[in-house]
């Protein structure tokens, strides 16, 4: 835009200096023009007065070759006599008897151009002895336009001072509109990342201030609904705890110790899916989560550490030396309730005494990775259970929560089955300091 406005400008401008400058041109050109006429036209006048009498007399040819040569000079026009019997006096010998010259020696007084370029004026003297006389005197082309070349630069130097003047007011205006519009696209911006209390500043153009307002409003309107839909989430899912805990305590009456132990995993993973919610709704959008990934992981693994020695298990966690952060752009409770799926699936579904691995790592990609790996049986058919399948006495549901997690921080997920058991990987985009 500010470019385009520059060249609009640029073009104008030159424009109209064109349609001024040019006439003032031509009309310099020609005043000088007129004016060294005007001048080679006295000098001839004076030049025919002055040896009007002394052609009269027999001293004729000495005082007229005096007078001519007088008025004769470096950088003037060049003054010759021409005298009835056609011989030539002045500057210019051998000059030719002419059209011009016949109709001077007729008494007649004028100016012409020759095909040659230039003009040459011509005056008669009258009184000769032998006949007419014509005094002649020659402007070249560089006479006639003497001068002109300093009242062009002038003019030349004005245009351009214009030029510039007006592609400096151009880019202040372009400027001032480019700014206005800028600020408004990071507000834009800003609120489609999520911070709901961007607003715009109304400056620029009245086009530009209506725009900024408008988006006030609709700013203020999507703050509005995301807050009642927030809290209708919240409150609907406050609403399914009363009915979840009618399930677990259905579930602790079945006289079928197995059917019971299902029916209440997925009452748990039920009740795991109704916390995620409440989180979710009350989580403002604005909000930038960072967790430090490495201790996340070793505070979990020292969590389930007791359960683990319980079961014969021998745990490892590998991670960055302490001191060292990894931070990932995912809420802290997430990242460790997606760690607990992980490492409660471990102790769930792999025999007593199974040893399992927890990693954190970054890569050379600015990525973190995070490993649950156990040396258990794997998983069912090599591959884990979605969402919902039951595999193993499992739902499926804390993979998926741990999937989630990943894939909303712009991470990725991956599980393996090998002879040696199974590994499941989270990778997570490292935050910027």
């Amino acid at each position: 835009m500010r470019r385009s406005l520059l060249l609009l400008t640029a073009a104008t401008t030159a424009l109209v200096l064109t349609a001024l400058l040019v006439p003032l041109t031509l009309l310099t050109r020609t005043h000088s023009a007129d004016r060294a006429t005007a001048e080679a036209t006295a000098r001839a006048q004076w030049v025919a007065h002055a040896i009007g009498p002394a052609l009269a007399t027999d001293t004729e040819r000495e005082t007229a070759e005096q007078t001519v040569e007088s008025v004769n000079g470096r950088d003037l026009p060049a003054t010759s006599l021409l005298l009835a019997d056609g011989t030539a006096i002045g500057a210019a010998h051998r000059v030719p008897v002419t059209d011009a010259v016949r109709l001077a020696r007729t008494g007649r007084a004028f100016t012409y151009e020759p095909k040659s370029g230039g003009r040459q004026i011509l005056v008669p003297v009258q009184g000769a002895k032998d006949g007419t006389a014509v005094v002649q005197v020659t402007l070249t082309e560089r006479q006639l336009y003497a001068g002109t070349l300093a009242p062009w630069l002038v003019m030349a130097g004005i245009g351009v001072g214009l030029v510039l003047i007006g592609l400096l007011l151009a880019d202040r205006l372009g400027a001032r509109l480019v700014g206005a519009t800028r600020r408004l696209a990071r507000t834009a911006d800003r609120l489609a990342a999520g911070d709901l209390t961007a607003r715009a500043t109304p400056e620029g153009p009245p086009e530009l201030r209506l725009v900024a307002g408008e988006l006030n409003r609709l700013a203020a309107r999507i703050d509005e609904l995301l807050t009642a839909e927030r809290e209708n989430a919240a409150d609907l899912a406050h609403r399914l705890r009363t009915p979840v805990a009618a399930l677990r305590l259905d579930a602790e009456t079945l006289r079928d110790p197995d059917e019971a132990h299902r029916i209440a995993a997925d009452v748990t993973a039920l009740e795991r899916s109704v916390d995620d919610v409440i989180r979710k709704a009350r989580r403002p959008l604005r909000e930038t989560p960072r967790a430090d990934l490495a201790a996340v992981a070793r505070e979990r693994a020292a969590f389930w550490l007791p359960l683990a020695e319980d079961q014969n298990r021998e745990a490892r966690t590998s991670t960055p030396r302490d001191g060292v952060e990894v931070p990932v752009p995912v809420p802290e409770d997430e990242l460790t309730a997606a760690l607990d799926t992980l490492i409660g699936n471990v102790l769930d579904h792999t025999p007593q005494g199974t040893p399992f691995t927890v990693t954190v790592r970054t890569t050379a990609d600015h990525r973190a990775e995070l490993t649950v790996a156990d040396e258990g049986p794997g998983f069912p058919d090599g591959t884990a259970p979605d969402r919902g399948t039951s595999g193993a006495g499992s739902t499926g549901l804390g993979l998926d929560i741990a999937r989630r997690t990943a894939e909303e921080a712009d991470g990725g997920f991956e599980t393996a089955s090998t002879p040696r058991g199974a590994r499941v990987t989270l990778t997570f985009p490292l935050v910027r300091p």
